[in-house]
C-alpha cells in the first residue's frame, strides 16, 4: 500500500488544475495532456510535464483514451486521474488503465456500470431496497410504451438519457400531447451527448430540491458520508450555486438519506469518491434515489470547506490502497459553505455562451475565500468544451455569514474581456427568496431571471460608475501631484 509517484491527470480546466495541486501537495510528480486549443492553459504549465493528444475538439483529444494510455506509459506513470466529465466515468476506459498496469484514481470498473446506467442503477438500487422516484427501470422500448408508462405514473413526467448528465437528454413533459416529440427531443440529444439513445421515464416530483450525499470508501470494507449538499439553483437541468449544508433538510431525514447513500454505494462494492443524488420533496419530507455519480464532483470543495477533508488526497490515497484514516463518528458539519460556478455565458442573455480572450482577471481573497480556477490574464477560453472557468467557495461560520463574506467576495471578483454569470450572482445573494432557503429546482424561472438580471445590470452600471469616479479621482490626484511637487512629496514622506 503505498501512494502512486506520478499521475497524468486525463482533464482540463479548474478541476485539472485542482487535481495537479492535489498531487503537488502529496509530493506525487504529475503529468498534463492538453488539446491544441489548451496549449497554453493553466493546468499545462503547472503540471511537472505535458504532452499535447490531438486537436481541439474532445472527440480527438481528451476522449482519447488509448493515446492517453500510451503518454501515461511512455512517460513513466503510474496512475491516472480522470477528474469529472470525459473518461471519468468510462468503465471501458478504466479496465484500459487497469489492464496496462496503472492506478485508477476511481472506483471499480464493474461500479462504474453498474451506476454509470441511470436504468441500471435505478434497478439496483429498488432491489436493495432504496427509495426511487416512480417510472421505469429499463430504457424505453418504443412510442407506445412510452404513452402507456406514463398514463401510469400520471403527468408530469420527466425523460431522461439512460448515459446522461449535465441536463442533457432530459425533458419535462406537462401533459400527453407533448410526449412523443419530447421524447423524440430526448433521444437525439441523448444520442449526441453520449452515443447512446437509451432514454426511461420518471414521475415529476413537483418543486423539489437536488439534495446530494458525498460519500467515501475504501479497498478495506469501510464507508462513510460527508454529509449533504444543496443543489437546486439550476438553469436547464445544469447546477449554478451549490450549498452545504441543505438549509431546509430536518435532521432526522439528514440521517436517513446519508444512510441511503452509504447503503446504496456497498450495495455495488463501491470505493474512492462518489456522489448519491436524491430528490427531496419538502412537502412531505420524502425522499428518492436519482443517480449516483461514479467520480468526483464539481461542487466537492463545499464539502472540503465543512469537513476539513481533501477530497482529491483523499482519493489518491485510497487508490493506493490506504484504509480510510477516519471513522464516521470523527466527521463533523463546521459552519456553512456555498459554491458559484463561474461559466463564459452571459446569464442576461439567457446563459449566451461567451468565449475569448480574458483580458483581465482578479479574485477575490481574504479569509475563507476560495476560487478554483483554470484561467489568468491573457488566457482563452475556447469554443470547444465546457464553459466553466472557475468556482468561487466560501465559508462562513452559519448561512448568514456565508452570505455575506459571498456577497463582498463577488464584488471583488473581475473577470474582463468575456461574460460571467458574476453580476447575476451578486443579484442572488440578495434575494428574498433565496435569502430564505426556500427554494426548488424550478426556482430560476423565466419571471426570476429576468428581475435578477436587471439588478444585476443595475449592479453593472454602479460598479462602473464607481470605477469611473475612482480613476477622476487618480486624475486628479495625479493632477495636484504634478502641479505641487516638492511640497507634496514633502507631505507623504511626514506620513510614512
Amino acid at each position: 500500500m503505498s501512494l502512486p509517484t506520478k499521475v497524468l491527470v486525463a482533464n482540463r480546466g479548474e478541476i485539472a488544475v485542482r487535481v495537479i495541486r492535489g498531487c503537488h501537495e502529496l509530493d506525487i510528480k504529475t503529468v498534463a495532456v492538453f488539446s491544441e486549443a489548451d496549449r497554453n492553459a493553466l493546468h499545462v504549465r503547472i503540471a511537472g510535464e505535458a504532452r499535447c493528444i490531438g486537436t481541439a475538439p474532445s472527440s480527438e483529444s481528451y476522449l482519447q483514451g488509448d493515446r492517453i494510455i500510451a503518454v501515461a506509459l511512455e512517460l513513466g506513470v503510474d496512475a491516472i486521474h480522470p477528474g469529472y466529465g470525459f473518461l471519468s466515468e468510462n468503465a471501458g476506459f478504466a479496465r484500459k488503465v487497469q489492464a496496462a498496469g496503472l492506478i485508477w484514481v476511481g472506483p471499480p470498473p464493474d461500479a462504474i456500470d453498474a451506476m454509470g446506467s441511470k436504468t441500471e442503477s435505478r434497478a439496483r438500487m429498488r432491489a436493495a431496497g432504496v427509495p426511487v422516484v416512480p417510472g421505469t427501470v429499463e430504457p424505453l422500448r418504443n412510442e407506445a410504451e412510452a404513452v402507456r408508462v406514463a398514463a401510469g405514473i400520471g403527468y408530469p413526467v420527466m425523460l431522461k438519457a439512460s448515459a446522461g448528465g449535465g441536463g442533457k437528454g432530459m425533458r419535462e413533459v406537462s401533459g400527453p400531447e407533448g410526449l412523443l416529440s419530447a421524447l423524440a427531443a430526448a433521444r437525439s440529444e441523448a444520442r449526441s451527448s453520449f452515443g447512446d439513445d437509451a432514454v426511461y421515464i420518471e414521475k415529476r416530483v413537483v418543486d423539489p430540491r437536488h439534495v446530494e450525499v458525498q460519500i467515501l470508501a475504501d479497498a478495506h470494507g469501510t464507508c462513510v458520508h460527508l454529509f449533504e449538499r444543496d443543489c437546486s439553483i439550476q438553469r436547464r437541468n445544469q447546477k449554478v450555486v451549490e450549498e452545504t449544508p441543505c438549509p431546509v433538510l430536518p435532521q432526522a431525514t439528514r440521517e436517513a438519506m446519508t444512510a441511503v447513500a452509504v447503503q446504496a454505494a456497498q450495495a455495488v462494492g463501491y470505493q474512492g469518491a462518489g456522489t448519491c443524488e436524491f430528490l427531496y420533496d419538502p412537502a412531505h419530507d420524502s425522499f428518492y434515489f436519482l443517480e449516483m455519480n461514479t467520480r468526483l464532483q464539481v461542487e466537492h470543495p463545499i464539502t472540503e470547506a465543512v469537513t476539513g477533508i481533501d477530497l482529491v488526497q483523499a482519493q489518491l490515497r485510497i487508490a493506493g490502497g490506504e484504509p480510510l484514516w477516519f471513522a464516521q463518528a470523527d466527521l463533523v458539519q463546521r459552519g456553512h459553505a456555498i459554491e458559484c460556478r463561474v461559466y463564459a455565458e452571459d446569464a442576461a442573455d439567457n446563459w449566451a455562451p461567451s468565449p475569448g480572450r480574458i483580458t483581465g482577471y482578479r479574485e477575490p481573497g481574504g479569509p475563507w475565500v476560495r476560487v478554483d480556477s483554470g484561467v489568468y490574464p491573457g488566457s482563452e477560453v475556447p469554443i470547444y468544451y465546457d464553459p466553466m472557468v472557475a468556482k468561487l467557495i466560501v465559508w462562513g461560520h452559519n448561512r448568514e455569514d456565508c452570505i455575506r463574506r459571498t456577497r463582498r467576495a463577488l464584488r471583488e471578483y473581475r473577470v474582463r474581456g468575456i461574460r460571467t454569470p458574476i453580476p447575476f450572482f451578486r443579484a442572488l445573494m440578495r434575494d428574498p427568496d433565496f435569502l430564505s432557503g426556500v427554494y426548488h429546482t424550478g426556482f430560476l424561472d423565466a419571471e426570476r431571471m429576468a428581475r435578477l438580471t436587471d439588478h444585476a445590470g443595475n449592479d453593472e452600471v454602479a460598479t462602473l460608475a464607481a470605477a469611473i469616479a475612482a480613476l477622476e479621482r487618480d486624475h486628479e490626484t495625479r493632477r495636484f501631484s504634478h502641479a505641487d511637487g516638492p511640497a507634496l512629496d514633502r507631505w507623504k514622506w511626514s506620513l510614512r
